[in-house]
């Protein structure tokens, strides 16, 4: 899963330690074999996006040719994340998947009206999670033509 020759970072915004640690686990049984980077809230992510404060270093944020991210978080949530990513030029071209426990009709019109590229509702059981990773990874890097990484 490759992206001209090198894996593409998968960026995963998520407060939930445990949640993080299960996509981790489920990408590697998958065998998303791709650099996964983990921010805790929607200011982290937008910092890591901006390379901003513990981002600032030169290989601290590599960016991301995929944002796996949380609607409910604190600080800054994802849907306010969301929108400020896909109002930036320099950003918006990065697909976003929202993964998260809302399965709310609302968060989901909203969430593709802010601009996401995808909206799952994080599964239950470890192994869905391994599935959908498996998938996720299959459709994001294998499948689909994302634009070059013009940012690193």
């Amino acid at each position: 899963m490759e992206d001209h020759g090198r894996p593409i970072v998968i960026l995963l915004a998520d407060d939930d330690e445990e949640d993080r640690m299960l996509a981790a686990d489920a990408m590697r049984e998958s065998r998303v074999a791709n650099d996964l980077r983990f921010v805790e809230d929607g200011e982290e992510l937008l910092d890591y996006l901006y390379k901003r404060g513990q981002y600032a270093a030169a290989d601290a944020a590599p960016t991301p040719g995929l944002i796996l991210l949380d609607l409910n978080m604190p600080r800054k949530d994802g849907r306010e994340a969301l929108r400020e990513i896909k109002a930036d030029p320099d950003l918006r071209r990065i697909p976003v998947v929202v993964l998260t426990t809302s399965k709310a009709e609302e968060d989901i019109y909203r969430t593709y009206d802010l601009g996401a590229n995808s909206f799952i509702t994080k599964p239950v059981s470890f192994d869905g999670l391994v599935a959908v990773m498996r998938d996720i990874g299959r459709y994001w890097i294998e499948i689909v033509e994302l634009p070059p990484d013009r940012l690193a």
